[in-house]
């Protein structure tokens, strides 16, 4: 008989609980169901279900109804936005409260699905500690969080704004957006302007080039040629505007983000002095840099950037305790499934849509690099694919920023692009070298004949 295995100790959420209450939400109402001990008949358990209002007094009663009754968590199924406030209240009331997948909290198939049933279901999933808690960040975080979640839709508005406009000029006949990389530059705000004020001649368009725009004067003066109306300037006016608007929302917005972050003592650094504060730790010779300065640092990574990952994440990386861990919650690596003999890869999951958004972003901005990121991206980009290589490299973005907050004395330091080539063993890549030559037909005797061959050249 094989020897039985040890195995892992159990995590905080399985322990098996003695009293509990769980919630199913809905918008306007939630079931709340709690199993507590029967005091009139020893070793069996009590079950009460009944519904409450999803407003603040409602659950501030079920809060204080809850703890006199000495429930020791609570379980609530992440519907929609809908459980923000019962968490939040039934938090501040001094509970614990775990939220949960609602994937992970499915009926029993063949049992009839109800609210109550749903939600006396979920109090016997959190009483035999069968649920793994979703991952909900403190208060300072989660407000952090909505301003930099709305300051990244007001920046897709935008680029929805400039799409439309592209296709405005599309229409018109104005072709400039095939000379210049973009129209939000100088040269094509000019030129624009121009026209919604009555320009319409094209030399004295392409007179407004600025900087290298200049050199393609002849071009543009080619592509502003069109069928540009009135009633283009109208559309063209208002599209500016909004786009103007926009922009001033998302600066305000940032402003405030930088300010929040500021409250947040484990964002600060640390200066030379051994003095820290908000506006400590933003010099070079600083020993613990801010939070965002040393996100900052990364290759692709700016200061938007930075304040995004700091909402998405926390600073304090013992919540997910290895790299690893962090790279799961991510859904960052794959899944693998083992059954029998077999083995095979799941899929990795959605992960974190804001957070996914930003690491793809810093991917592609270091993927332009002559860093070692850059050259990370090459190298698997060559064998696997353009779309694999930057999940690679968002991966190994994911990972950098788990040891830079971890340790917030550590700093990012660039490995360089000829990393790969250094660091690889010379006959590692020897025997790479002869292997390729063999899978070409060449026997021993014949590479021996060609190296003899370049050494007389030689």
């Amino acid at each position: 008989m094989e020897e039985p295995q040890e195995v892992l100790a159990d995590e905080e959420h399985e322990q098996v609980w003695e009293r509990v209450a769980a919630v199913d939400i809905a918008k306007a109402s939630g079931v709340v169901c709690t199993r507590l001990p029967d005091e009139d008949h020893p070793g069996k358990r009590k079950t009460h279900v009944w519904t409450v209002q999803a407003t603040s007094g409602a659950i501030i009663e079920l809060g204080d109804y809850l703890r006199a009754r000495q429930v020791q968590v609570v379980t609530l199924e992440s519907t929609s936005d809908y459980w923000r406030i019962w968490f939040v209240i039934l938090e501040a009331a001094g509970l614990k409260v775990q939220l949960v997948n609602a994937r992970a909290v499915k009926n029993v198939p063949g049992r009839a699905k109800t609210d109550k049933k749903d939600a006396v279901w979920l109090a016997k999933l959190t009483e035999k500690g069968l649920l793994q808690p979703s991952f909900v960040p403190p208060y300072e975080i989660r407000r952090l969080r909505e301003l930099t979640r709305l300051r990244a839709d007001l920046v897709h508005d935008k680029s929805r704004y400039w799409a439309r406009l592209e296709k405005l000029l599309e229409r018109a006949h104005i072709k400039i957006s095939a000379v210049l990389s973009t129209l939000d530059t100088d040269t094509a705000r000019a030129m624009i302007e121009a026209l919604i004020a009555g320009q319409r001649d094209p030399r004295a368009l392409a007179d407004l080039a600025i900087g290298k725009a200049r050199a393609k004067r002849a071009e543009l003066a080619a592509a502003l040629d069109g069928r540009w109306e009135d009633h283009h300037s109208v559309q063209a006016r208002i599209l500016l505007d909004n786009i103007a608007t926009l922009n001033q929302q998302a600066g305000q917005l940032t402003g405030q983000i930088s300010e929040l972050i500021a409250q947040i003592p484990a964002a600060w650094g640390v200066d030379a002095d051994g003095t820290t504060g908000p506006d400590a730790g933003t010099s070079p010779d600083s020993p613990v840099l801010s939070a965002v300065a040393q996100l900052d640092a990364i290759t692709g990574c700016g200061i938007i950037a930075a304040q995004a990952i700091i909402a998405e994440l926390v600073l304090d990386m013992t919540v997910f305790g290895t790299a690893g861990r962090l790279v799961s919650w991510a859904k960052r690596s794959p899944q693998t499934r083992q059954s029998g003999k077999k083995t095979s890869g799941g899929r990795t999951g959605k992960g974190n849509p804001w957070l996914n958004g930003i690491l793809g972003e810093i991917a592609a901005s270091a993927s332009r690099t002559g860093t070692f990121l850059g050259e990370r991206y090459r190298r698997i980009a060559r064998r696997r694919g353009k779309r694999k290589a930057l999940a690679a490299v968002a991966r190994s973005i994911l990972v950098i920023i788990f040891h830079l907050l971890s340790d917030r004395a550590v700093r990012f330091r660039d490995l360089g692009a000829d990393f790969y080539d250094t660091q690889i063993s010379r006959d590692r890549k020897i025997r790479n070298h002869l292997r390729q030559l063999q899978a070409l037909g060449l026997s021993p005797d014949d590479i021996t004949a060609l190296l003899g061959k370049d050494k007389a050249a030689a």
